[in-house]
């Protein structure tokens, strides 16, 4: 079992930057890829970023690519997505998730522990 808090979220004007954190409990989180998605209102939750389990390989989505990046701590058990360039598309909630050796980054279905979630707002 996993429990995931993420947090960090907040207000933001547009090419303001954020950093986002989620905490993880339970054992073996090394042997977990961690994924960030986000879901804005009428629209289904979308892949943002995920960084793998081995060797720390990363992959983020066309969107975010150059302005996100993911890095993660194990010996805080801790990930982290900082955000800079911001735009008022990125507005959403923003959630971590654990997936046990998953190798298929950008499919929520492969990731088995969801955080609760933190807004993100950017106004223009």
């Amino acid at each position: 079992q996993v429990q995931l808090v993420d947090a960090g979220g907040g207000l933001v004007q547009a090419g303001g930057s954020l950093r986002l954190s989620c905490a993880a409990s339970g054992r073996a989180l090394s042997a977990y890829t961690m994924g960030w998605f986000r879901q804005a209102p009428g629209k289904e939750r979308e892949f943002v970023a995920a960084i793998a389990w081995g060797g720390g390989g990363t992959s983020f989505a066309d969107s975010v690519l150059g302005r996100f990046t993911i890095s993660r701590d194990n010996a805080k058990n801790t990930m982290y997505l900082q955000m800079n360039s911001l735009t008022p598309e990125d507005t959403a909630v923003y959630y971590c998730a654990a997936g046990w050796k998953n190798n298929n980054y950008s499919s929520p279905g492969r990731y088995d522990y969801w955080g609760q979630g933190t807004q993100v707002t950017v106004s223009s």
